[in-house]
C-alpha cells in the first residue's frame, strides 16, 4: 500500500515505473485519470497526472476532490505536489525550485472543501504545508546543487488565461511565484489529515518583465526542468521519515463546529 502520493504532470514518468493502474470511484466524480502505482528508488509511490494523460484538463476544470479522496483511499498519507509556476521577482529566475511556504487564493469557481455540511469544519491552513517534507525537499534540492529558494508565497489564479500586466503589477506587491493549480489542492489534503508539500519550479517571470509569456516559452523552460524534478524525487522520497512527526496527521482536532 503506497503512502506517498504524487500530483504532477506526465514529466515524473521519466523516473516512476509504473507497475499498476487503478481506478478509482469517488463520491465527488472521476479523477484526473487511474492512479498509477510503482517504485521510486526502492519507495512505492502512487502517481496521479493532475491535467490527464496528455494534458487535456484545465487547471479550472481539475477535479481536485477526487483527486485528493482517490489518493487517500488507496492508503497515502503524504502528498507531493509539482508544480511550474511563473515569477514574480527579480530573484526567483527561471529554472529555480521553490519549496513554497505559503500561499495566496485568487481562484472563483472551484470545489474547496470536503465539508459543505451538515457537518462544518474550519481547519487551520496558518502554515499550509508539512514542515517535515519542506525539510526533506529544501535539503535534498540543496544537495543536488539546484537554486532553491526555501520560502515563497504562491498566489494561487483561476486560469487558463495568464495575467494582464495590471493584476502581475498587483500580485508583486503580495506574492513570489504565480500559477493555477495549488489551491484546493493543499487545503483538500489538509481536511483529510494528509501531510502536503509543493515543488514549484520556474518557467519564466510573469508580465510585470517586459517580455509577455508565452506558451511555447513556458514549455520550453517546464521542458529543462524535468530533470531537476526527477532527480529532486529520486533523491528525496527515500529521506521521508517512516512515521509522522508532523501537525498534519492532527488537523481535524478542535476544527469542527
Amino acid at each position: 500500500m503506497p503512502r506517498i502520493g504524487i500530483i504532477g504532470g506526465s514529466g515524473i514518468y521519466g523516473v516512476f515505473n509504473p507497475k499498476k493502474s487503478t481506478k478509482v470511484h469517488t463520491p465527488y466524480g472521476v479523477p484526473s485519470g487511474n492512479v498509477e502505482i510503482g517504485e521510486i528508488s526502492g519507495v512505492e509511490v502512487a502517481f496521479l497526472p493532475r491535467h490527464g494523460k496528455g494534458h487535456y484538463i484545465p487547471p479550472h476544470k481539475v477535479n481536485y476532490r477526487a483527486n485528493i479522496y482517490a489518493l487517500q483511499t488507496l492508503g497515502v498519507e503524504r502528498v507531493i505536489g509539482v508544480n511550474a509556476v511563473g515569477s514574480l521577482r527579480e530573484e526567483y529566475k527561471p529554472g529555480d525550485t521553490v519549496i513554497v511556504d505559503q500561499f495566496i487564493d485568487f481562484t472563483k469557481k472551484r470545489d474547496y472543501t470536503f465539508y459543505d455540511g451538515p457537518k462544518v469544519v474550519h481547519i487551520s491552513m496558518a502554515d499550509p504545508f508539512c514542515p517535515e517534507l519542506r525539510k526533506v525537499f529544501i535539503d535534498t534540492s540543496r544537495s543536488l546543487g539546484y537554486r532553491t529558494h526555501d520560502k515563497g508565497t504562491y498566489v494561487c489564479i483561476e486560469g487558463p488565461r495568464f495575467s494582464t500586466r495590471a493584476e502581475s503589477r498587483m500580485f508583486r506587491q503580495f506574492a513570489d511565484i504565480i500559477g493555477m493549480t495549488l489551491v484546493p489542492e493543499a487545503q483538500l489534503a489538509r481536511e483529510l489529515e494528509m501531510c502536503y508539500v509543493n515543488i514549484s519550479t520556474i518557467t519564466d517571470y510573469d508580465v510585470w518583465a517586459e517580455k509577455p509569456v508565452t506558451t511555447e516559452e513556458v514549455l520550453r523552460v517546464m521542458n529543462e526542468n524535468e530533470e531537476k524534478v526527477k532527480k529532486i524525487l529520486e533523491n528525496g522520497i527515500p529521506e521521508i521519515p517512516k512515521e509522522r512527526n508532523c501537525p498534519c496527521k492532527d488537523a481535524l482536532k478542535g476544527a469542527e463546529i
